[in-house]
Order: structure tokens, then sequence, then C-alpha cells
């Protein structure tokens, strides 16, 4: 990944390139994680592939067609009810996951133990979806689901993720057994946990001091493309001893990667000090 960021950093009209890579990449390793261990140990770990899971079992349907039957309509849902954010990048990764289902479906399981599976199949998915967001997208599914019931209700966004992948794993335990819905649990934490190294290290939120000299331009990116506050603080070079304001803004680790390029694009040579923020309270975190 980091041949594919200096590749960018060097040339870059190959960012959209190299953001479709990501995405294609990720959802490759999600789909063979999902044929070689979650599926064939009954792990339904939330989410569009966790229902083809228990479909699977109830009424022997193909998990990528269910997938794609799911997918499809939560993109075009997501698109009417939250407008065209998510963009083709996410369109792409929303049809090719199923389709690398499909592709690798005769592949033999690598394990049979379940928690085996869960374990290997949460880092699996939780390292393509990584690499996923790292390509400035999504795999659609139940994701889109949380984003318009957050809209609607005024839930937070995570905890509708928690009440579908919930619904899924509490169904998966009624169909399969307790212990199967426990290993799912299990899965979905590692998945959580894969994904947070991959993004930003295991701090969900990053907090970023930015000095440039393209001040006006950072802030404005800040504001209106990755929709964040950010607070510009009074500070003095050491050394010259002139003024020179710090942009100071925090992001969750799906906005980290945006971060990044967007101060990287406008000013190659701004210094940039990025911190863990272990807890966040406030507009667009958790509430205080």
């Amino acid at each position: 990944m980091n041949v594919l960021s200096n590749l960018t950093h060097k040339y870059p009209k190959w960012s959209i390139t190299v953001d479709y890579i990501y995405v294609l990449v990720g959802a490759a390793i999600i789909a063979l994680t999902f044929n070689v261990f979650l599926l064939p140990n009954q792990v339904a770990s939330g989410g569009v592939s966790g229902i083809s899971t228990i479909f699977k079992a109830v009424f022997g349907w193909e998990p990528a067609f269910v997938q794609w039957a799911f997918n499809i309509p939560l993109f075009i849902a997501g698109v009417i009810f939250l407008g065209k954010q998510f963009g083709v990048k996410t369109l792409v990764g929303t049809i090719f996951l199923p389709f690398v289902v499909f592709l690798t479906k005769h592949l033999d399981p690598w394990t049979h133990d379940a928690l085996l599976a869960a374990l290997f199949g949460g880092i699996g998915v939780g390292l393509g979806l990584g690499i996923v967001f790292r390509g400035n997208a999504s795999t659609g599914g139940t994701d889109l689901a949380a984003q318009i019931i957050n809209k609607y209700t005024g839930f937070t966004l995570g905890r509708c993720v928690v009440i579908i992948d919930g619904l899924i794993v509490l169904t998966a335990a009624v169909v399969f057994d307790i212990e199967k819905g426990l290993y799912a649990l299990i899965a979905l934490y590692v998945t959580s946990k894969t994904i947070d190294l991959v993004q930003v290290g295991f701090g969900r939120s990053k907090m970023a001091m930015i000095i440039t000299n393209n001040q006006d331009e950072v802030r404005e990116g800040i504001l209106n493309k990755i929709d964040r506050g950010v607070t510009k603080l009074s500070a003095y070079g050491g050394f010259t001893d002139h003024e020179r304001p710090v942009l100071m803004c925090v992001v969750d680790q799906t906005e980290f990667t945006k971060l990044k390029h967007l101060v990287q694009s406008i000013d190659p040579s701004a210094f940039v000090i990025v911190m863990d923020a272990a807890e966040v309270l406030g507009e667009g975190f958790k509430r205080a």
C-alpha cells in the first residue's frame, strides 16, 4: 500500500486509478475470506454477507446472488435518500465483491474450526474493508442502510450499525445455534479492530495539527469536502518568531485518508502532526 501511496504523490493523475485498485483488492480479500472462512463455518458476522450466509443455510440460495439482491437496491436507496456522494467507486465495490464471491465459491474451506474461522475471517474482512476505505469508497450493503436510518431517526451512525449487525447476529443464533452467534460476535469485534489497524491504528479518531502556507485553501477543503470542523490556533514560529497559525481538526477512521490526500494535494510541504484521539465528544462524534 505504501508503494501505491508513493505513486499517487509522484503522479497525482494516478490517484483515481489507485483508488480503484484499493477498492478491487479490498473487495477481493473480503470475498475470498467469506468463502474460505465465514460461509463454510456458518459465521454470520453482520452485514449483507451475514444475511447471505443465513439465506444459504435456510433456503440454499447462492450467496453472491443474495448479496447482489441486497447491495444494488441499497445503493440505489442511498443515492435517492442521501445524495450522490457515494460515487462510482462504491458502486464498483458493491458489484465486484459478490462477483468474486461467485468466482471463488468452489474453493475448499481453510479450516473447519469455527473459532479459527471467526478470528481469521474477522481479520480478512477487516483488512479488506480497511483497504477499500483507503480508496475513499465502501462496499455498500448495510452501511448504507445504517446511514439512511441515521438521517431519518436521529440515532447515531454507530448505534444504527450496531442495531443492524446485532439483528443479523441474533438471527444467526436462532437459525444455527447460540454458539455460532457468539462466534459471529467475535468475528465482528476482530473486524472492527483490524479496520482500525489498517486505517489509522487502534484509535478510532485522529486529531491533526496542520501547519501550512495555504491555510485558507486547507481550511475550506476540510469544511466543504470532508465536512468536518476546523479550529485555527494562534502560534508563532520558534525560529522566526513570526505568527504561524495552526489548523486543528478531528476526523474519524473513514475520513483520515481523505484528510491526508486533501492536505497533500493543496500543499505537499505542509507540516502535519497526527495524534490518537481516544475519545471525542461533540457534534459529529459522541454526545457529551
